[in-house]
């Protein structure tokens, strides 16, 4: 009898026993993931290994490589609005740039539209942000933040935080490289800030590798006695481009886009990098320059070997920047690891465009060409993410707030125009009803000296179709016409000639040539345009507030 009862007493024990191991099991599945959301300022895609560069046997990013191999990798991501604020304003709202109001780098993000941290607070998580944030207004939908003011500098920054008196007057000062300091408050952060009965959303932001790519002491000698490889349309740019971009007889390639080379007479990358000469930011005004400038330009061969130095010096820098961002991921993915944090946080990382390395002879980002539409964009999960997954699936920076939404339980808010590609994150396939194509439009117009003119348009996987403009979105023929007329280095009156490009990136992926009037992609070219003209109403994105944008849309749409 006693053996008996001892048989009762040992199953109800074991069948409690197996009944909290349940239920502990589930408490563990049903725990939220920690998100880290990484971003680097102008991190392009040439400046990796992944992405299969030029670049990528310098190995610039043995870190975040590591990462995106253990994770899913997107070959097909892309800004709508290659400039800073825009970008930014795209991420954390899910709209694009008419919608959200934030049209070029004097827009802003007021608290109750810092969308993406909102949501994320509703779904029990901690947020915190640091580093640039580039919106002006305080960030104050996080839970913590500390930022820099603007662009910030590389060295000793200072940083924004919240406190007794309004923002943003508020600050700390710190001693040392932007990169590390920026690492610092993160990790300091989670160590001893967060609240560890929660999950935690981390905005973590590097100024780098942002122009003029000062980079810490300790990298100086890295890439010294290297040659880096320069892209073949540095010294020859075929037939990129048109009457737009290039004017009569490329009379106007010396002010549009500012270059490696002498090229651009207003703005070029020597008076940026060499800080100690007569030449730093010794820029020119587009009204400055003489009608007898105006020529076709020429590179001879003592200009090639002028543009290769400046070429080497100004992509040197800029890995050192990229250099030092990588090894400061390396410190947050030590501490992860160490925590015991890394397989339950959701690594995202990204830059906040793309940039051009020289290409075409482009310096900056702004246009809508590849270097500088492209982000760099992959994902480590390894509880629902494949190690080693790669997709060309096309999404754009306005998708990352509902993904990132999604992926910490929520649904995507109706007033957000992205999409969540959480699917294609968990299964790396593309759903059979997935979006076919991205829209692109840079607002600004001549602007900062950089000179590139306004344009839109539409690419899919194998096409691009891009229509320039050349207007700045207020009307400055009109005599009452308001807009800041000091703003630096901007010719925002200047009106550029309007013109189509079309490129097709499966025979031509570096861009050098524009087929729009080749008769053989008529068919083709009037298809795009039937997308992009689907696109810009679906998205908000028209000139209906902007007619005499829509006039010269009207002209030359038939073009």
């Amino acid at each position: 009898m006693r053996y008996k009862k001892n048989n009762v007493l040992y199953a109800l024990l074991l069948l409690i026993v197996f009944s909290s191991c349940k239920e502990e099991k589930a408490v563990i599945t049903e725990k939220k993931p920690n998100i880290i959301y990484i971003m680097a300022d102008d991190h392009t895609t040439q400046g990796f290994g992944i992405y299969g560069s030029r670049l990528a046997k310098l190995n610039p990013t043995p870190t975040l490589d590591k990462i995106a191999m253990e994770g899913i990798i997107f070959d097909n991501c892309f800004v709508s609005n290659s400039i800073c604020t825009p970008s930014r304003a795209a991420i954390i709202t899910g709209q694009n740039s008419q919608l959200n109001g934030v049209l070029d780098l004097d827009g802003r993000i007021e608290p109750a539209r810092q969308f993406l941290p909102i949501e994320m607070k509703k779904l029990g998580y901690q947020t915190a942000v640091v580093g640039k944030w580039h919106l002006k207004e305080e960030p104050a939908a996080f839970d913590y933040y500390k930022v820099l003011p603007g662009q910030g500098k590389y060295f000793d920054p200072e940083f924004r935080v919240r406190g007794d008196k309004p923002w943003p007057k508020n600050t700390v000062e710190t001693k040392g490289h932007s990169s590390d300091m920026v690492t610092d408050i993160s990790l300091d952060w989670l160590k001893n800030e967060r609240d560890p009965n929660k999950p935690f959303f981390l905005v973590h932001q590097f100024k780098a590798p942002h122009d003029d790519f000062e980079n810490a002491p300790r990298y100086e000698e890295y890439l010294e006695d290297t040659f880096i490889p320069e892209p073949e349309s540095l010294y020859e740019r075929g037939n990129n481009g048109s009457i737009a971009t290039r004017g009569n007889n490329d009379s106007l390639t010396r002010i549009i886009g500012s270059s490696v080379s002498h090229r651009n007479l207003i703005r070029n990358q020597a008076m940026n990098i060499y800080v100690d000469s007569s030449i730093h930011r010794a820029y020119r005004d587009a009204d400055k320059i003489r009608p007898e400038e105006y020529v076709k330009w020429e590179m001879d061969d003592e200009e090639k070997k002028y543009t290769s130095k400046v070429y080497q010096d100004y992509v040197k820098k800029y890995l050192r920047c990229v250099k030092g961002v990588d090894d400061n991921v390396k410190r947050l993915m030590g501490y992860l690891e160490a925590a015991g944090l890394m397989d339950n946080t959701i690594i995202v990382y990204t830059g906040d465009q793309g940039f051009m390395l020289g290409e075409h002879d482009f310096i900056d980002k702004r246009w809508m060409y590849e270097e500088s539409m492209r982000m760099p964009f992959f994902v480590r999960y390894p509880e629902k993410i494949k190690a080693g997954t790669r997709t060309d699936a096309i999404i754009n920076n306005t998708d990352f707030a509902p993904t990132l939404i999604e992926l910490a339980g929520g649904s995507t808010p109706d007033y957000m125009q992205g999409k969540s590609f959480k699917a294609i994150l968990e299964t790396g396939e593309e759903p059979a009803d997935w979006q076919k194509s991205t829209y692109y439009r840079y607002w600004m117009h001549m602007a900062h000296r950089h000179q590139n003119p306004a344009h839109f348009g539409v690419r899919t996987k194998d096409h691009k179709l891009i229509f320039f403009y050349g207007k700045y979105y207020v009307d400055t023929s009109d005599p009452n016409a308001k807009w800041d007329k000091e703003n630096w280095g901007n010719d925002f009156d200047t009106d550029t000639p309007a013109a189509w490009e079309f490129y097709d990136l499966k025979k031509d992926p570096k861009e050098m040539n524009n087929a729009y009037a080749d008769p053989e992609y008529a068919e083709t070219i009037a298809e795009l345009k039937k997308e992009l003209l689907k696109l810009r109403k679906d998205l908000n994105e028209t000139d209906e507030k902007y007619p005499h944008i829509q006039k010269v849309i009207d002209e030359h749409w038939e073009d």
